[in-house]
Order: structure tokens, then C-alpha cells, then sequence
């Protein structure tokens, strides 16, 4: 399988680099300080056709396929976007936006994408709750039919962009009794009685995105509010899959690559004992082995994204063994980097110390890399 670039994809990424080395990661530092969400910067992902780039025209998008859509998460990471504000890109884009794009009516469709894709509306995804994360069948969020309107009782948490959210697609059963295959899917705008946000939660890494509970408490919407039909969720949060482990996991293999160029160029620049430390045997195998790393790692990716552009379905064993692979091995890139830099890369100041922190949710997000363990034991043992 040929995953060469050809010069229009060159030239797409290239721009996009660019675009976030000039524009976005100046403003990425002071963010995460603050651990504040930046409309600043995602008003310039937003003109810069970002928030968009996989729906099509008709609904305010480019019409990318998957390849382009890697490469631009690729290029975000790699110029040094921070990983709160592409966690957050892929949340709304991808979890929140997707899910519409694929299973909603053609007016659910046009009333809400165009505005995801300008930013004019935030979006965000909620299917984990406080009893249940990995076991998403297990979920305790209810959905009562009443009349002309569902209504909505339960919670969620860890949710990405939920304090900033105005819309929310909610995962909820409408039979518990029928665990996964009960449940269904709906659209919540901001402002609709009964739901509510908590307090935006002080994380690790990730800092600008802005994440919170979810409350719905006997939260009404109408019928025309349920996405992709009853007893559909399952099968809406499965497809979900496709993105959170191909898409998203772009912005990962950029920070690695910032991760690796700094390590390179820290190697050259730094002496000790009279001669710079990347002359050392010690150091030159810790940079090859991030690198052998790195490209396993994007082939894994680029073999999902091009399967997925010819019309092939994901095998679910292989999307884990990516999100255990690029998650495990993103992490220890970035913990390699913050040893090899010593004493500088645990001071804020150097890149690879926020690298660090951020990297660290590729190995518990979307699934925990147990959990893909797990689903890779089970495919090879039956």
C-alpha cells in the first residue's frame, strides 16, 4: 500500500503548518498557562476552514476525505499546537459534527453544520458518565418518549467542550433492559430547559480545552431532536470509533514530531564534557528510537485513513491495535524527549514539558489502552 503524498496533499499540509506556526502557537502558551479555551484561536481555525474540512460544500465544508483530514491534524501538532485546542477541533468536527453528518436528516444537516463548520456554534459529544466510561453499554442516562418530545434524565463527565458547548449529541437509553441495543441518540441545544454544565474540570494536559459535567434533568426535546432513529446509538458511538481512532490521532503523531525535531536540534546545541550530548551513543539511540516509533505510527494511521478513502469498512481489531500502539508509543516519545532535554524539560518554558502532559491522554481517551488490549485479546482468542 503507496501512502506517498502527492504535491497537492504536500502542499495542503504545508499551508496548514504555516498557518498554525504563525497564527496559532503563539497564542497556545499563554493559553495553557491559563488553562483557558482561546476564541481567538478557534475563530482562526474556523476561517481557515478547519472546523469544516470533512463535510461537504452544500453544508458549509471542503469535502475532504480522510488522508487530508490526517494531514492537517498532523500539521497542527507537528507546527506545536497545543493539544487542548486540537482535543477540542476533534470533539466538535469530528465527535459532534460527524455524528450529524452521517446519521442525521438532511434539515438536521442543514440547520446545524454550516454553523459548526463557521465555529458560530460549538459542539460536543456525550456518551461517558460517571458510572460508566469504558462500558458505554452500561450507560444509566434515560429516554422516556412523551407525546411529541423525549424527555432526558441523567448525567455525563469528562465531557470536551461542554462548558463552551451550544449543541450536544447525548447518548441515552429508551430501555434498559435492552443494555447497548437500547440505546439512542439526541440532539440538545444550549439554553433548552433541564440541561445544565458543571464547572470546567482543572486537568493535567489538554489545559485549553474546556471540559465539565452534563446534567439533564427532565430535559424536553422534540421528536425531530433524535439522530439516526431509535435503538440506533450503538451503532452511531461504534462509527464514532472510525474517527476518534484514525482522525484524531493525527494531532499526536504531529506532537511527536515537534517532539523529535526539538530533541534533534537540543542534541546538536547542547554540550557536555566538551562536545555537543547528541555525539553520545546514549542519545542517538533515545532519538532513533522515538523516530522508529513515529513511523510505525504513521503508517498505522495512513493505513486506516486510506482504507477508509477507497470505502472499506474499520476493522475493529486493527483501530485498536492503532489506539493502543499510537497512544502507548506517543507517550513514551514525549517522556523520552522530557529526559533527554533533563532539568530544562521540566520547566514550562520548553515545549517538551507540555508535550508531556498532553500526550498522556492518547492512552486513556476514546478507550483506555487496557481497554484495547482487551479488545485485541478477545478478536485473537475466539
Amino acid at each position: 500500500m503507496d501512502f506517498t503524498l502527492n504535491e497537492e496533499q504536500k502542499m495542503f499540509r504545508e499551508t496548514i503548518y504555516r498557518f498554525a506556526k504563525e497564527q496559532i502557537v503563539p497564542l497556545c502558551e499563554e493559553a495553557d498557562l491559563k488553562g483557558e479555551f482561546s476564541f481567538e484561536i478557534w475563530k482562526k481555525m474556523a476561517e481557515m476552514g478547519l472546523l469544516g474540512l470533512p463535510y461537504p460544500e452544500e453544508y458549509g465544508g471542503s469535502g475532504a476525505d480522510f488522508v487530508t483530514c490526517c494531514l492537517a491534524g498532523e500539521a497542527m501538532g507537528h507546527a506545536g499546537v497545543d493539544g487542548g485546542h486540537t482535543l477540542a477541533w476533534g470533539a466538535h468536527t469530528y465527535l459532534c459534527g460527524a455524528d450529524i453528518l452521517l446519521h442525521g436528516t438532511h434539515e438536521q444537516k442543514l440547520k446545524y453544520l454550516p454553523k459548526i463548520a463557521a465555529g458560530e456554534w460549538i459542539g460536543c459529544m456525550g456518551l461517558t458518565e460517571p458510572g460508566c466510561g469504558s462500558d458505554a453499554g452500561a450507560l444509566t442516562t434515560t429516554a422516556v418518549r412523551k407525546g411529541d418530545r423525549y424527555v432526558l434524565n441523567g448525567s455525563k463527565t469528562f465531557i470536551t467542550n461542554a462548558p463552551v458547548a451550544d449543541v450536544f449529541v447525548i447518548f441515552a437509553t429508551l430501555d434498559k433492559g435492552k443494555k447497548h441495543k437500547g440505546i439512542t441518540c439526541f440532539i440538545v441545544e444550549k439554553g433548552t430547559p433541564g440541561l445544565a454544565t458543571g464547572k470546567p474540570m482543572h486537568k493535567m494536559g489538554c489545559r485549553c480545552s474546556t471540559t465539565s459535567e452534563v446534567y439533564l434533568e427532565d430535559c424536553e426535546i422534540p421528536l425531530e431532536n433524535c439522530l439516526g432513529g431509535e435503538y440506533n446509538g450503538w451503532n452511531i458511538a461504534l462509527g464514532g470509533v472510525e474517527w476518534d481512532r484514525s482522525i484524531l490521532l493525527s494531532p499526536f503523531l504531529g506532537g511527536a514530531m515537534a517532539m523529535i525535531d526539538g530533541c534533534s536540534r537540543y542534541a546538536n546545541e547542547r554540550y557536555a564534557f566538551g562536545r555537543p550530548i547528541g555525539d553520545f551513543q546514549s542519545i542517538q539511540n533515545r532519538i532513533a528510537d522515538m523516530k522508529v516509533c513515529l513511523e510505525v505510527s504513521k503508517l498505522a494511521v495512513y493505513r486506516v485513513a486510506t482504507s477508509k478513502d477507497a470505502g472499506k469498512s474499520l476493522n475493529p481489531l486493527l483501530a485498536a491495535v492503532n489506539k493502543m500502539y499510537i497512544g502507548d508509543r506517543g507517550f513514551e516519545i514525549s517522556s523520552s524527549a522530557v529526559d533527554l532535554f533533563g532539568g530544562y524539560g521540566y520547566i514550562h518554558e520548553y515545549p517538551v514539558e507540555r508535550g508531556m502532559r498532553d500526550s498522556k491522554l492518547g492512552q486513556l481517551g476514546g478507550g483506555t489502552s487496557d481497554i484495547m488490549r482487551m479488545i485485541v485479546a478477545r478478536a485473537m482468542l475466539r
